[in-house]
Formats: C-alpha cells, sequence, structure tokens
C-alpha cells in the first residue's frame, strides 16, 4: 500500500487521523501517523480493513496521485481555509489523473500553443497578440468559443463546483497535458477572464518551458497573468480608442461586444490611461450603487467544455464500457467517477398496458 495514496483517500472522506483511527478497531492514531510519513508498516489485516473502511478499490493504493499539484496557479481569494483548498485541490488531482489514464486509450489534441519568456525580451502584450495569431484571431475579434478554441489546441478545461473563493486554477498532469479548472457557478464573463488568465500562466510560467528568475514572484506572476488576460480578451490596439469619455451605457456597449465584465472594462481603461483616478473611482462607486458589483447586467455568452465529456462517451458509447468496467479501469470508487463526469441520465419509459 503506497502511504501516500492512504493519506489521499482518507482526507477525500474529510476523515482526520484520529477520526480513521477511532472507527478503525486495532488501529491507533500514532501508528497511522507513522504510516502515512513513511516510518512504519500496518498489517495486511489492519490494510484490509482500512481500504474496506474507506471505498476505494485495493488497486488504487498502488497508484501515485501525489499530493502536491506541480507548476499550479491560482486566480482565487486571499482567504481560503485549510480544509477548502484540500477538497478543491484533491478534485483537481483526480481530474489530472483522469486525463493521464485516458491517455492510455485515447489521444488528446495536442497542445499547439508556443509558451514565452518575458525574460526573453518578449512583453506580456506581444505574448498575449502573438498567441491571438496562433489562434487565427483578427486584431478587432472578440474570442467567442474560448474553451472550444483552447480544447482544439491542447489545453483541457474542466468545470468544478466549488466555493466562490475560487475562480480557477491551470496546472500540467503528470503526463505533460495542460489543463484548466474554473468555477462552474461563476457568470460567464468571469469565467472567460479566468481562463485567459490561467492561460497566461500556461503560456508564461510554465517552468518546464524555460527557468523564471527568482525576482518574478507569485505576485508579478499573477499581474503578468492579468495583464495577459486582459490583452488576449481586449486587445489595446483595438479597444482604447473607444475607452475614452466613457459612460455606463458604453460600458454595456462594450460588454456585448468584447464579452467581458464592465469591472474588467473600466479597469482596462484605467490601465490604459483612458480614465483617470476620479473617474474610475466615480465608475466603481456607480457600479456597486446599482448592484452591478455583485451581478452585472447582461449575460454573455460562453461555450462549455467537450474534451472530456467526449472522451466519457467514447468510453461508454464506442467501448462500451460501464460503470463498473470504469471503476476498474482507473481504480476509483464509482461515486467519484460519477461526480466528475456527471454522466447524462436518460430518461426512462415506463410500460403501463400491455397489447
Amino acid at each position: 500500500m503506497n502511504f501516500k495514496q492512504l493519506t489521499f483517500a482518507r482526507e477525500f472522506r474529510g476523515l482526520s487521523q484520529t477520526e480513521l483511527s477511532q472507527e478503525i478497531k486495532g488501529l491507533s492514531q500514532s501508528n497511522l501517523s507513522k504510516f502515512e510519513k513513511g516510518l512504519a508498516t500496518l498489517s495486511e489485516q489492519l490494510q484490509e480493513k482500512i481500504i474496506e473502511h474507506l471505498g476505494f478499490p485495493k488497486e488504487f493504493y498502488n497508484e501515485k496521485i501525489y499530493n502536491v499539484l506541480e507548476s499550479s496557479n491560482y486566480r482565487k481569494k486571499s482567504v481560503i481555509t485549510k480544509a477548502d483548498l484540500l477538497k478543491f485541490e484533491q478534485r483537481c488531482k483526480l481530474v489530472a489523473y483522469l486525463v493521464d489514464e485516458m491517455a492510455q486509450t485515447l489521444e488528446w489534441p495536442e497542445f499547439k500553443l508556443t509558451p514565452l519568456n518575458t525574460e526573453d525580451g518578449f512583453s506580456v502584450k506581444k505574448i498575449a497578440n502573438y498567441t491571438r495569431k496562433q489562434l487565427k484571431l483578427d486584431t478587432d475579434e472578440p474570442v467567442k468559443n474560448i474553451m472550444s478554441l483552447l480544447e482544439s489546441n491542447g489545453i483541457i478545461i474542466y468545470e468544478i463546483v466549488a466555493l466562490d473563493k475560487f475562480d480557477g486554477i491551470s496546472f500540467i498532469s503528470k503526463k505533460g497535458y495542460p489543463i484548466i479548472v474554473i468555477n462552474k457557478s461563476f457568470s460567464s464573463d468571469r469565467k472567460r477572464f479566468t481562463i485567459a488568465h490561467e492561460l497566461g500562466h500556461i503560456l508564461m510560467h510554465d517552468e518546464r518551458n524555460f527557468a523564471i528568475s527568482e525576482f518574478r514572484s507569485e505576485k508579478i506572476k499573477e499581474t503578468e497573468a492579468n495583464m495577459f488576460a486582459s490583452e488576449f480578451l481586449m486587445p489595446e490596439d483595438e479597444i482604447k480608442n473607444s475607452l475614452y469619455g466613457l459612460n455606463l451605457k458604453d460600458l454595456a456597449t462594450l460588454k456585448s461586444y468584447w464579452l467581458t465584465s464592465m469591472a474588467s472594462i473600466l479597469r482596462r481603461a484605467k490601465d490604459l490611461k483612458c480614465l483617470d483616478d476620479n473617474r474610475f473611482k466615480y465608475f466603481n462607486i456607480e457600479l456597486s450603487r446599482l448592484g452591478y458589483k455583485k451581478h452585472e447586467p447582461i449575460d454573455v455568452f460562453i461555450d462549455k467544455p467537450k474534451l472530456l465529456n467526449k472522451a466519457y462517451d467514447i468510453f461508454t458509447n464506442d467501448l462500451d464500457y460501464n460503470i463498473n468496467d470504469l471503476s476498474k479501469y482507473f481504480r476509483l470508487p464509482t461515486e467519484i467517477i460519477n461526480e466528475i463526469f456527471e454522466p447524462k441520465k436518460e430518461p426512462k419509459i415506463r410500460v403501463l398496458n400491455r397489447l
């Protein structure tokens, strides 16, 4: 039994070491703690009891779903409890694990975009516009089908039900597949900015592609990712002239075209020096007064991620896997597979009268 896998399964079930040891006869908290640190062993009998109690297949404990998301980058609020962070990251790790496991049977789209380093003389603006060119977007064109566009270029996107503290996260799976996970419950314009922000991290901050100097702190990386998202979604050369002399009606028009939030358009105007501090403050007061800080008018379009659902359909339809087959294939409990993929339930037709 891989002790790290035991830790993962226990934490996934929301149990502390003390709670699990109290529920397993003959298991002490001190022995469990030593085992999870790799400093002790547990009898086969105790291991069997733990496996049965936690509900993960025995084969799961021979896998390697590590406890740290390598090269992960968050777009999130600052105050997050340890328990909330753990719950969110565990589900992200499972998504990465499933992507890698499916790669043994399926071929994911090739990653086609070019990572670039600002330390090599490329400005964030240059990187964002070069990426738009690679995606064959016209300079004045909004990024409409953002999820389909990125997925067709090798980035797997997954929507997760999470607390509002999390906007999203990007990371690279063990086998090298870039993944973006976003909060399913957020508005479309917020999802768009989050996806663009995480795309910036993937292209500019993955040390698998190039070394990043120590002076580029997490704060600097976040600033660069925000700059990338703003330029990628609202190119300066196309939007700047329309940001002078703004009024609320203009914000609604610009939001409808660029498919970004009024708040991000205001921030763009300020960053491009089309709006002074006083005017920026006035607009934000107005947005708060109108309730737009919590819910803006105009619901912009956003498409849905498709790659993982397509992969699931291939397994269940083309390859004829049922849920128990998938459980064996992934070495995961059936309820976790159902939770992640959320398979559509076919409506049942009941016979009322036989002829």
